[in-house]
């Protein structure tokens, strides 16, 4: 085998080595950051300062790798925010623009994602955050997400893609078997970009119907939750999404089973949509989280309820979709430090300030007095030079400390007595600053550590028996309220069927008068029948008997009595004899 191939197939096994050794034969040096951010498999970049120079390393070891489970290339440049007077009107400096939102270099950066999504099979996540994606750049991450094996996270996020670019992305995750969580926050979509994602559901629901379906025959019983499709969908800070984005995504999941999470923050939704949304809440029994928080049009009221319905569709503390946390603007500023002052004795000849780096929760302001009876005592001073000489306000100020407070203090008293010595003896005040938080900064900095260390809040006993106690008692609110309800429809039942038993009596009525004069007209008509046979009988001897008469009159009667007819059997009951009408004139 040549060598060379040889070293590619083995650097392909590692991305790190496989990006040195690029690296070297292009005569550039590694990027410390790409192995500063390179941990367990993950790829997590920042590259707004990397210079187009050294991006062809990065993007064929990118392509061609095998090993990264995830990928992530950010980019925090926002054109025209946060710079100073001389950058805005452009007088001395040009603010430099990174390389990366050019569109050639998007565009191999997405050819070589393409590459390395068709190659690997153990890339779960990617995310592009930041980058201005054209539409050709879309198109070829499309062919990446389609012959993915292995992608189940996709991450867009602040890629202003719009509704088209959407759309282009959503022909290869509405086929994908591996993707379930898909993040567009920030995307500059509107309410079509919620129809695309809502036919996206559609048409995944059909799919996973007919999978439930052929898995259900000969008594078995399917399982939802390993079937392929979507169960995350972030799509949050699109404003202009609205009630009419709201109503597509309640369309689809009314009889969506298999959707557990939708993230709506800030997309400007009212009361109408979140209506929309509560009312597919009554037949939906999967979704664990619908984050519609940070909406200001949605009353609190209608919040809550919301919120409440979807708690009461599983355990949220148990499940592995978590309501998201967005930063607050307002975080960075906690830990901003304020600087106070503590003036130490007193005298004429000049000042000496010692600046402490303090962490404290009291805050003390520079030059005011404290109006306590313990901080008001002013014991009578020992005059500079004195055995046990020691200044006043240094040992208020020591008591008063904390612990920390006490320990950084004592170096600057030994650095009092033991290095200015003359000060101590001439009366010079010594001025202390010290750069302390302020007591509500210091509690919510605390706050958030406890919120970061603890991100988890059903973790906590008291919080798990309120949000088990407000469950419990939605449940018994709904038993009751179906309990009614049952109640009022046996009642309707009951009516029910007391008409219909009434109305059945009267049927049964008119059946049996009906039967009864059928029977009585059958009797009738049996009895005509009888009276014709009898009519004709009768007309059938009135004839062999005026026969007879006939043979009598023509002197043929010794033939009847020879026949055993007797002689008065010429004779018609009630009628004359016929022979007069055959006798001669």
């Amino acid at each position: 085998m040549i060598e060379s191939v040889k070293m590619r197939r083995q650097c392909m096994l590692d991305f790190y080595s496989h990006y040195e050794h690029l690296c070297a034969l292009q005569g550039s040096v590694p990027l410390q950051a790409v192995k500063a951010n390179l941990t367990e498999g993950a790829l997590d970049l920042v590259v707004d300062r990397i210079k187009a120079a050294d991006w062809a390393p990065l993007l064929n070891a990118i392509r061609h790798n095998k090993t990264l489970a995830s990928i992530g290339i950010r980019s925090f440049h926002q054109h025209g925010l946060g710079e100073s007077g001389v950058e805005r009107y452009k007088t001395y400096f040009r603010r430099r623009i990174p390389a990366i939102r050019s569109k050639d270099l998007t565009g191999h950066l997405c050819k070589a994602i393409k590459g390395c999504l068709c190659i690997s099979d153990v890339l779960k996540n990617l995310e592009l955050q930041g980058l201005l994606l054209r539409e050709r750049d879309l198109i070829l991450l499309t062919k990446g997400l389609a012959a993915a094996s292995s992608l189940e996270s996709v991450s867009l996020a602040h890629c202003p893609i719009g509704d088209g670019g959407l759309e282009t992305i959503c022909q290869s995750v509405k086929n994908s078997a591996t993707i379930r969580y898909v993040n567009f926050t920030g995307c500059s979509l509107t309410w079509r970009g919620a129809e695309h994602i809502a036919n996206v559901l559609k048409c995944q629901a059909m799919k996973r119907h007919g999978e439930a379906w052929a898995e259900s025959l000969r008594y078995r019983r399917p399982d939802l939750d390993y079937m392929t499709g979507l169960r995350r969908i972030t799509f949050n800070c699109n404003m202009l999404v609205g009630d009419r984005g709201a109503s597509a995504f309640a369309d689809c999941l009314g009889e969506d089973l298999w959707l557990k999470a939708l993230d709506l923050q800030q997309c400007g939704i009212s009361n109408e949509g979140a209506r929309s949304l509560l009312g597919a809440l009554r037949t939906n029994t999967t979704l664990v989280v619908l984050d519609i928080r940070k909406n200001p049009l949605i009353d609190h009221v209608m919040v809550k309820n919301i919120i409440e319905r979807v708690l009461m569709n599983g355990n949220s503390a148990n499940s592995e979709y978590k309501w998201l946390m967005s930063p607050s603007s307002k975080d960075a500023l906690k830990t901003r430090p304020k600087k106070r002052t503590i003036v130490l004795g007193s005298g004429r000849k000049g000042k000496a300030t010692i600046r402490i780096g303090l962490t404290s929760k009291k805050s003390v302001s520079p030059g005011k007095k404290n109006t306590s009876v313990k901080d008001s005592y002013s014991p009578k001073p020992l005059p500079p030079g004195t055995k046990g000489f020691l200044p006043w306000r240094t040992a208020e100020r020591a008591k008063r400390c904390s612990s920390c407070g006490v320990q950084l203090l004592w170096p600057m008293l030994l650095l009092w007595h033991g290095v200015f010595p003359e000060l101590e003896s001439g009366g010079i005040p010594v001025k202390v600053t010290v750069e302390s938080a302020s007591a509500s900064e210091t509690e919510d900095t605390e706050d958030l550590d406890d919120v970061i260390h603890h991100p988890d809040l059903a973790k906590s006993v008291d919080k798990t028996n309120v949000t088990k106690y407000q469950q419990l008692q939605l449940k018994l609110e709904e038993c009751m309220e179906k309990l009614k309800e049952e109640q009022r429809a046996r009642v309707k039942a009951e009516k029910r069927i007391v008409e219909l038993e009434t109305e059945n009596a009267r049927l049964r009525n008119l059946n049996i008068s009906l039967s009864e004069v059928l029977h009585a007209q059958s009797v009738a008509k049996m009895i005509l029948e009888d009276e014709g046979v009898l009519g004709s009988i009768e007309n059938s001897f009135q004839k062999f008997h005026a026969f007879l008469d006939l043979l009598k009159d023509a002197g043929l009667g010794q033939l009847a009595v020879l026949a055993g007819i007797d002689q008065s059997d010429f004779g018609l009951l009630g009628h004359p004899q016929m022979n007069s009408t055959l006798s001669k004139p």
